[in-house]
Order: C-alpha cells, then structure tokens, then sequence
C-alpha cells in the first residue's frame, strides 16, 4: 500500500547550517538554524551606521525563501510605517546580509531537498 497523503505544512528535516548538521533532534536542529541565521542577518545591521530623528524600538518581520539548492533569498521584508520612513535604506541592507549569507542544506521531505519559507522577527532597536 502507497501512502499517498502528504502533509505540505512540515519537514522531515529543517534547512540546516554546517554548524548544525550533527543535531539530530528535529526541534534543536530548527532551533540551531534559526538562531545562526537571526545571528548572521544581526552581525550584518551592526555594520551598519543609522541616522535617525527619533528612537525606534520595533519588530521587523523578514521572510525568507530557502530554496531546494539551499541557496537564501530574502522574499519580503514586511515593517511599520516608520520604520520605512527612518530607516528607508533598511530593506536593501536586509537584502545584502541576506545575500552574504553563505548556502545552507535544504530542507528535506521524504528524501528530497525542498523548498521552504521561514517568517523571522528581527527587533530593531536604535537610541538617539
């Protein structure tokens, strides 16, 4: 008998740094990449320097595509309306960072690499 129900809305394994690759537990493993990838896109901003007229303290939401090949691309960047009024550059500096961002292992679904979407909340916080 084939099962042929197959449940789009998860993994069997999640898309994974090198750093990553020896978790076996599926949770740490998609704790692990999250975490490398909220550090990588975060040392990037902290290159960079931010003129602004008031404080921002505030949650970005970065959606990223990591396709079949493993390769990182920054889908959207969804923000508030002063963030884009701020910080106006801030969507192309994401689109850099994420670019830098070197391949990772797909995401894997009954032995193939797969495509995935992953909705990541960065806080943006900068102080006169």
């Amino acid at each position: 008998m084939v099962d042929t129900i197959v449940d789009f809305t998860s993994v069997d394994f999640s898309p994974s740094f090198k750093v990553c690759d020896s978790l076996i537990d599926k949770h740490q493993k998609s704790d692990c990449f999250r975490t490398n990838i909220h550090q990588k896109i975060g040392a990037e901003l902290q290159n960079h320097q931010f003129i602004i007229r008031d404080s921002i303290s505030e949650i970005v939401y970065v959606d990223l595509l990591i396709t079949s090949k493993g390769k990182i691309v920054l889908e959207a960047m969804e923000s508030s309306e002063e963030i884009k009024n701020q910080l106006p550059k801030l969507d192309s500096i994401l689109r850099i960072s994420v670019d830098k961002i070197p391949n990772v292992y797909a995401a894997i679904k009954r032995g193939i690499p797969v495509t995935t979407k992953y909705r990541l909340p960065i806080k943006i916080q900068i102080k006169q």
